[in-house]
């Protein structure tokens, strides 16, 4: 029971995640907020950094199911999957104002657009953040190769998809003719291909 409660926390979480961020949802709360919804991302931002640290803290009080053997092998790869995903991330991070982006800069992101990033790490794939929290948990996984990691590390994959698809419709509305070209040209999550410089 446990472990199912662990698994409809992540549900929870991603599902709210995503709704939150929809363009409908956030011009409603707009709508309602009025000037104070410059103040959303903040609170968007401690909501679900709370949510997240929660679902982590209450996994980490779970009866350990160990499902593989702890190896020097895995241990090793763990360390360096979640290294190359935090560097990704950190990369990722560089083409955003960090401030702006968790809501310390308050600001209405409906009246202000921000440039379309395809520099960088985003020439290479749509999505980094999302890759690197990828190869994140699977070295995490296979560092502490628990029962609750593995349920970590399937509801991601699980929910990606989804993220993805909702994330893309909404910067398509956002940036129109632009986005749907760079997603022809970019891969989502895997950098298959690079966009061509001009």
């Amino acid at each position: 029971m446990s472990y199912i409660i662990l698994v409809i926390l992540w549900l929870l979480f991603y599902f709210t995640h995503s709704y939150l961020a929809g363009l409908s949802i956030k011009q409603k709360i707009s709508s309602l907020l009025k000037s104070g919804y410059r103040w959303y991302r903040m609170f968007y931002s401690l909501l679900f950094g709370f949510f997240f640290f929660g679902i982590l803290v209450y996994a980490a009080t779970l009866a350990k199911s160990q499902i593989l053997a702890t190896t020097e092998l895995l241990t090793y790869m763990g360390y360096m999957f979640a290294t190359f995903g935090t560097i990704i991330i950190v990369k990722a991070f560089r083409n955003f104002s960090g401030f702006k982006f968790i809501g310390i800069r308050p600001h209405n992101d409906l009246q202000v657009t921000e440039p379309l990033v395809t520099s960088g790490i985003h020439a290479w794939m749509r999505h980094p953040v999302y890759t690197g929290l990828v190869l994140i948990f699977l070295g995490y996984f296979l560092f502490a190769p628990f029962l609750s990691s593995l349920i970590h590390l399937t509801c991601l994959l699980v929910y990606l998809p989804f993220g993805i698809y909702f994330e893309e419709k909404k910067l398509v509305s956002i940036y129109g003719e632009a986005y749907t070209a760079y997603k022809k040209s970019v891969s989502a999550l895997i950098p298959f291909k690079k966009i061509k410089a001009t």
